[in-house]
């Protein structure tokens, strides 16, 4: 064995030998037990960053402690790689997004290879390939054909930069989430999928995920917005009209003031034809119109339309308004307004002069001041006619069965959960299997012309897609009639492609279907790793399309992924300047000098580049905007892989944020070298005899427990709790332990030569490369992948004598060693005759002497 560690050599050397020996390559064993660990694929956006780097190396932590249990693991990695990113690089590199993508997936592979990360590459997939996105358009097809997809013209989020429709999550504060265009509001016609038929599927199915965080189920649960209520009709004045709105609260009917619809409404669009300013209002909504999850932010605006809507207990005429906050897509897109019992209502009439009209007062006969604000707690009913007097409770139940009887209402489930609208009017993206024919209308393509294949050789300059102008691509004959007909321009949302890459990752080289038998085999995914930024967008879809994949008869589980650990973000200082105009201008960590006082805390920076000063900013999420990422690149070359891998997983517990430390990437490298250091000064002693546990002494038996309780307690912080950096803490503390004991008799060498085996056993599934070396340099013929994970000697935990600590009058004044199984009496007289002890005790007397077996002795005097 080399005297010195040289990371490059013992990787690539570790790296050639799985390669050669295709040591992660998952094969399907109905006798053994099977786990599939998978971290949420990355975007080929060039190359890794920190974020990837955590969660990755999280991934393959849990896939290769697994391993060492010996389940039958699969980790694999593909490439989410449609999307937007691809065409703003072909604009500004001036290369198809097709050619920018493969060049980055290649290079990425590489990186992801180079950090050791143990994935059965021979099932990777990248969702640009035509044989992957193959399998979603012919399920496509068969989803259309169920009534579970259909095109409707309905207002959307529309980015006016990127040219394409946003989901409502992709609307951030009213812009879009990747070029922050202000989004306006637009009648596009959309492809949707019926995700709301699964609306109660997949609510009560949360119950069934216990090992996800609360949180992420409790954002689903909102995002699905079950809501029990009342339907409602409104007659339109002077028409054979009804507006329908739904209420969760009809113990607040009699307070209804106004009735609201959305600037898309018929009613709307009927007053906007007889009224110029109305017109104007209902034309300037659809401008600045934006998703749901922004409408509260909004300043509360509208116009009367002049219609009126009749109360259906009163008989009251209520002025109908347009206004901003009414979605079409929610609902019928109208609303009963109770200004007294509802802030938004409240603030909406404050402003245009309307009545507020208290029906509900406080249980306990308290004051309500309107003036305020509304009070939207419930109470008891006032100046509600027959129902006054009563609870909330018993007046909405009340309500609701006279409104039924008029047949004016009745009770209703909603469910805030939109279908999900899946077409996009980009290029870079899968491409809907529809073909348009004049005359049969939208008519699925066959399964024999499957797939129909993105064009990639294309010129784009971003401002259309280039397929709605490739006539050789969209001009087609309908298969149902013959005729001349076109194909549809639009492509998928990209995160239908991510919805279901969990499954075809079972078996990818499947061409004759979408899923086989493999996919029940490996199925749900044990443990799925990934941000908590994507609870609702990916996570939710995916859900949905797994319930699509187990109603077509592909796969049998009923969730996709049994437990969830979302990471947290990588953290890190900021360094900046402010230029003339006041913009602050960001610099890299690497051109930055920090100057630490005595207790390494950063008390000013300087640029390398001139030694002047620069501010340092607050802690962050590493970006490309704050320039305070690093380069893991230029980590793994300078460190190597394996203190990346030991710094990530040491620094933080997965699930909180990691702050970036140069100094703790130091210290992760310094622990490898005192680990491979110590190795190779026990080796230099020779061949290791046999362990006679019967012959150790105490000290050897200490170090030995001192291995065993290690064992333990990794075994718990890893296999149950994921603290990764408390089972490494624990092996630190195990390696200072080594080091200290010096005792070069055979069984001391052996008890040694043990903990140093349990030491690179323990930290295999984090840093490997090492590992792989050190178990073979300690004789080992099998690689250290291969072999268990160790298990703690229960008769090595066992102590012959045990501390005791000594406390007189409360304060600690001495620690005694006695039998573990010695009595009370025993214990006592011990401890009373301990000389630091006497000299407390001398010339008092002792009111009490309180023993704790095992713990404590307490003396008590006067």
């Amino acid at each position: 064995m080399q005297e010195q560690y040289v990371p490059d050599a013992v990787e690539r050397e570790a790296q050639t030998y799985w390669e050669q020996h295709q040591s992660y390559r998952a094969n399907e064993d109905p006798n053994r037990e099977k786990y599939y660990c998978l971290a949420m694929f990355p975007y080929p956006s060039g190359q890794l960053h920190m974020g990837h780097v955590r969660n990755y190396t999280i991934g393959d932590v849990i896939s290769r402690y697994q391993r060492m249990l010996g389940k039958n693991v699969l980790q694999p990695m593909g490439w989410d790689a449609f999307g937007l990113p691809a065409e703003n690089a072909a604009i500004k590199n001036n290369v198809p997004p097709a050619q920018w993508t493969r060049e980055n997936i290649a290079y990425m592979r590489n990186q992801l290879k180079r950090l050791g990360l143990g994935y059965d590459w021979s099932r990777e997939i990248a969702t640009c390939d035509p044989t992957y996105y193959r399998w979603e358009q012919w399920l496509f097809t068969r989803l259309y054909k169920k009534g579970l997809v259909y095109k409707k013209t309905s207002p959307v989020n529309w980015c006016p930069h990127d040219m394409t429709v946003l989901a409502n999550e992709q609307v951030v504060d009213g812009k879009c989430w990747r070029c922050d265009s202000v989004v306006e509001r637009r009648d596009i016609p959309q492809w949707f999928m019926k995700i709301t038929d699964y609306a109660e599927e997949l609510l009560q199915e949360l119950d069934q995920l216990p090992g996800w965080p609360e949180q992420v189920r409790t954002m689903q649960r909102n995002w699905i917005g079950k809501s029990e209520g009342v339907e409602i009709a409104f007659k339109v004045e002077a028409s054979s009209e009804s507006l329908k709105v739904f209420t969760t609260r009809p113990d607040t009917l009699m307070g209804a003031s106004y009735v609201a619809v959305a600037a898309e409404h018929p009613l709307a669009r009927h007053a906007a034809q007889r009224h110029r300013n109305v017109a104007a209002f209902v034309r300037e909504c659809a401008q600045t119109g934006v998703a749901a999850a922004v409408v509260e932010t909004l300043e509360k605006r509208g116009i009367d339309t002049g219609l009126k809507a009749i109360h259906p207990l009163s008989g009251d005429r209520l002025p109908i308004f347009i206004a901003n906050f009414v979605l079409m897509g929610y609902g019928e897109g109208a609303v009963m307004s109770v200004p007294a019992h509802d802030q938004r209502d409240w603030e909406f009439a404050r402003h245009y002069g309307l009545p507020v009209l208290q029906v509900i007062a406080p249980r306990d006969a308290a004051q309500v001041d309107l003036r305020t604000q509304a009070f939207t707690d419930r109470g008891v009913l006032i100046n509600s006619g027959e129902f006054t007097g009563m609870t909330s409770e018993q007046a909405g139940k009340a309500i609701a069965d006279v409104l039924q009887q008029r047949k004016q209402g009745k009770t209703r489930t909603t469910y805030r959960l939109r279908d999900w609208g899946v077409s996009r009017q980009r290029y870079w993206g899968a491409p809907i299997p529809i073909i348009n024919c004049v005359k049969c209308g939208a008519v699925t393509v066959p399964d024999d012309q499957l797939p129909v294949v993105l064009p990639e050789n294309v010129k784009f300059d971003g401002i259309a897609s280039p397929i709605k102008k490739l006539a050789s691509f969209y001009k087609t004959r309908c298969p149902r009639c013959g005729g001349a007909a076109e194909r549809e321009t639009d492509t998928f949302d990209t995160f239908m492609e991510s919805s279901w890459y969990f499954a075809r990752f079972t078996g990818p080289d499947n061409h004759r279907s979408m899923l086989d038998a493999r996919a029940n085999y490996w199925l749900p995914v044990d443990q799925y790793v990934g941000g908590i930024e994507h609870a609702i967008l990916h996570l939710l879809y995916a859900r949905f399309y797994h319930k699509l994949l187990r109603a077509a008869g592909l796969v049998t589980s009923k969730e996709p992924f049994t437990n969830l650990l979302t990471q947290g973000m990588v953290v890190a200082p900021t360094f900046y300047r402010n230029d003339p105009g006041g913009k602050k201008h960001y610099f890299a960590p690497a051109e930055v000098h920090l100057n630490l006082d005595e207790r390494g805390r950063a008390k000013n920076a300087v640029l390398k580049a001139d030694g002047e000063v620069v501010h340092l900013g607050n802690i962050e999420k590493m970006s490309k905007s704050k320039n305070n990422g690093v380069d893991p690149q230029t980590l793994i070359e300078h460190y190597g892989a394996d203190t990346a891998r030991l710094f990530i997983m040491f620094a933080s517990p997965p699930h909180q944020s990691l702050e970036w430390s140069d100094a703790g990437v130091e210290g992760a490298n310094r622990f490898l070298r005192r680990v491979w250091r110590l190795v190779y000064e026990h080796l230099q002693g020779g061949p290791v005899a046999g362990l006679d546990l019967n012959s150790l002494n105490d000290a050897q038996r200490g170090l030995r427990r001192q291995t065993h309780a290690t064992i333990a307690k990794c075994s718990d912080e890893v296999g149950r709790r994921f603290t990764f950096n408390n089972a490494i803490a624990a092996v630190m503390e195990l390696l200072n332990a080594v080091s200290k004991f010096n005792d070069p008799t055979e069984l001391g060498r052996a008890v040694t030569h043990e903990a140093l085996e349990n030491i690179v056993l323990l930290l295999a599934p984090i840093v490997p490369h090492i590992c792989h070396r050190l178990w073979r340099e300690l004789g080992h013929a099998e690689p250290v992948l291969t072999v268990a994970w160790p298990v703690a000697d229960s008769t090595a935990l066992l102590r012959d004598n045990a501390e005791i600590a000594v406390q007189v009058n409360g304060k600690l004044r001495s620690v005694i060693s006695v039998a573990v199984d010695a009595d009370r009496a025993s214990v006592e007289s011990t401890a009373l005759a301990e000389d630091n002890v006497k000299r407390f005790i001398a010339g008092k007397a002792i009111v009490k002497v309180i023993v704790v077996p095992g713990k404590i002795v307490n003396i008590v005097v006067q």
